[in-house]
């Protein structure tokens, strides 16, 4: 059965050479998914800003304006907080690397890029103290040394706590984005 309406005048045919958003090389992208732990935090952490703002709103019904406002901004905290964990990791694109934590973003663009391996060591689990073994990515940058560099990511971090396959191929993907654009 024809259907005509796709097959009408195509309004995007001068767009048609133009990469696709997730084809753009030019583009940030993180090279693998947010982990299940990063996401979880993250959903719990915007249950609780919708919690404080409906106390905002039940707090400017009953109670003073200013009063509202502190918990309306701690909600607008909150929300900005859990926003910002679930864009921390790594990112790449055709200018360079991106670190991004959460209060820090470190870009290192190809040129200065020396390295980027997987080795095992000591790394710390969920980012607290305690440390256990497993794996980690980490770049080599020409102009500083190797020892001062945190690992891009581990294991045993949220994004990967539970998912070696998953590791691997964010690892391998990492690399291949350093072969590809880092100095010859």
């Amino acid at each position: 059965m024809p259907l005509p309406f796709l097959t009408a005048d195509r309004v995007f045919e001068a767009a048609d050479d133009v990469p696709l958003p997730h084809d753009d090389r030019d583009r940030w992208r993180r090279p693998y998914r947010p982990g299940p732990w990063r996401v979880a935090v993250a959903a719990l952490a915007l249950l609780l800003a919708s919690f404080v703002l409906f106390a905002a709103v039940i707090i400017a019904v009953t109670a003073e304006l200013a009063s509202a406002g502190v918990v309306f901004a701690l909600s607008l905290l909150v929300i900005a907080a859990a926003l910002r964990l679930l864009r921390m990791g790594v990112w790449v694109s055709a200018r360079g690397l991106r670190h991004v934590g959460f209060l820090t973003t470190r870009t290192a663009p190809w040129e200065q890029v020396a390295s980027v391996r997987t080795v095992q060591q000591p790394v710390r689990w969920l980012g607290l103290p305690r440390t256990v073994q497993g794996q980690a990515l980490l770049l080599g940058r020409r102009d500083r040394e190797a020892g001062g560099m945190p690992p891009l990511m581990t294991t045993h971090n949220a994004d990967f706590l539970g998912r070696a396959v998953a590791f691997d191929r964010a690892a391998d993907s990492v690399e291949v984005w350093a072969e590809e654009y880092g100095p010859r």
